[in-house]
C-alpha cells in the first residue's frame, strides 16, 4: 500500500431527525496500492466523531498501513494497534473506513463486484420504509407512511418513545389505519423506554398489530431487557448500538434478541459485521442490517440468514447526495438489489463540504 487518506465531510438531512440531529457526517477513506488499484471506505455518525475518526486514520493507521498488504485479513492486527485508544467505539468507526476500503480493493482487484466476491445468496431482500419521526405531528407522519405504502413496501418502521404512552399509541392507531390489517408495522423507542413504561406501552399497541419492537431500553442493559421479555410476547430487535460478537451473543443467549441489527460501521466494518452474521445465523437469529443501505443491501444479499434492510427516509448516501455516481444499489416496490461494478460500487462526489473542526 503506497497511501492511505481520510477526510471528514458533512451531510445536511432534508428534515432534522429527533433531537435536531441535522446533519450525518462521513469519513471517506481512500487507499492506493502498489498495482494503482484504489479502495474507497467510509464512516459514518450523525453529529458526533467524524474529526476523531478522521485523525485516527490519517495519524495512526495511516503510518501503520503504507507499506503493508492491502487486504481485509489485516484487520485484527490493525484493532490490536488501536487498543490503547480503547477497543470499541470511535476506534472501531475509524477501522471500519480502513477495513470497507480494503475490501474494496480485494474485489475489484479479483474484478469482481464485492457481493459476489463475498458470495451472493440471493437477488433481492425485503426492504422496510423507516424514518426518524417521532416529532413528527400526525399528519406528517401519515404522509411519510402514506409515501411508503405507495413506493411499494409491505413494512414500514415508525419511532415511538413519547412522554405520554397515549401519544405514541394516537399515533400507531393512525399508522394502522393507513397501512390497513395486510401490511406489517414495527416501532422503534431508541432507548427511551423504562421497564415499567415499556411494559405498559407494548400491552397498548398490542391492539394494533406491532410486529416487533427496536431498543425499547437501554441497549447495553441486558438485565432490564430480562426483565421486560417475562412481561411481553413481542419480539426485540437490537444491535445497532452493540459493537462486537460477543455482545451479540450475550444478548441471544439471554433470549432477549430476536432480530439482530449490527452496524457495519459501529462494529468495525464489514470483516466484524460477517462475523456476527455467521454467529446469528448458527443460533437462528436473522440479521436486519442498520442504515447504510447501498453498503448494508449489499451485505444482506449475502447473509445465511436475513430478515429486512432498511430503507431510510431520504437519509441513503444517494438521497443526501454523497455519490458522485449511482452505486447500482436500487430499492424498488419494497425490495433492495444490487448490480455495481467491481468493488462495492460506491464513488463519494468530490465537492462534498469539509467538516468545519478546529484540528484542520
Amino acid at each position: 500500500m503506497v497511501e492511505v487518506v481520510a477526510r471528514a465531510f458533512r451531510l445536511p438531512l432534508r428534515r432534522a431527525w429527533d433531537g435536531g440531529v441535522d446533519r450525518n457526517d462521513i469519513v471517506v477513506v481512500r487507499l492506493r496500492t502498489d498495482a494503482g488499484v484504489v479502495g474507497t471506505g467510509f464512516s459514518w455518525t450523525p453529529l458526533i466523531g467524524a474529526g476523531a475518526v478522521e485523525s485516527l486514520v490519517n495519524a495512526d493507521l495511516a503510518p501503520v498501513l503504507v507499506g503493508g498488504a492491502a487486504h481485509p485479513s489485516r484487520w485484527e492486527e490493525l484493532r490490536w494497534y488501536l487498543r490503547e485508544a480503547g477497543t470499541t467505539g470511535l476506534t472501531l468507526m475509524a477501522l471500519a473506513g480502513v477495513d470497507i476500503a480494503l475490501w474494496d480493493v480485494r474485489a475489484k482487484a479479483a474484478g469482481l463486484p464485492l457481493v459476489d466476491l463475498l458470495g451472493r445468496r440471493r437477488d433481492r431482500v425485503a426492504a422496510y420504509g423507516s424514518g426518524v419521526n417521532l416529532d413528527y405531528p400526525v399528519e406528517d407522519l401519515t404522509e411519510q407512511v402514506s409515501s411508503w405504502v405507495e413506493a411499494g413496501h409491505r413494512t414500514v418502521k415508525i419511532k415511538v418513545g413519547s412522554a405520554e404512552v397515549g401519544r405514541d399509541v394516537e399515533r400507531v392507531g393512525a399508522v394502522r389505519r393507513v397501512l390497513g390489517e395486510e401490511r406489517s408495522l414495527m416501532v422503534d423507542a431508541n432507548q427511551r423506554w423504562d421497564v415499567p413504561t415499556a411494559a405498559e406501552a407494548l400491552d397498548r399497541l398490542d391492539e394494533y398489530g406491532v410486529h416487533s419492537v427496536e431498543e425499547p431500553l437501554p441497549a447495553q442493559d441486558l438485565a432490564a431487557h430480562e426483565r421486560l421479555r417475562g412481561r411481553t410476547r413481542l419480539p426485540f430487535a437490537l444491535g445497532e448500538n452493540l459493537r462486537t460478537v460477543e455482545e451479540f451473543e450475550r444478548f441471544v443467549e439471554a433470549g432477549v434478541c430476536d432480530v439482530a441489527q449490527p452496524n457495519v460501521v459501529r462494529v468495525g466494518g464489514i470483516t466484524p459485521f460477517l462475523r456476527i452474521a455467521e454467529v446469528m445465523a448458527r443460533r437462528g437469529v436473522p440479521v436486519a442490517p442498520h442504515l447504510l443501505p447501498e453498503l448494508s443491501g449489499q451485505l444482506a444479499l449475502c447473509l445465511p440468514r436475513v430478515a429486512m434492510v432498511e430503507d431510510i427516509d431520504h437519509a441513503s448516501f444517494e438521497a443526501l447526495g454523497a455519490l458522485a455516481d449511482p452505486s447500482g444499489v436500487r430499492i424498488e416496490r419494497g425490495w433492495l438489489r444490487a448490480g455495481t461494478g467491481p468493488g462495492h460500487g460506491l464513488s463519494f462526489a468530490d465537492d462534498l463540504t469539509p467538516l468545519p473542526w478546529h484540528g484542520r
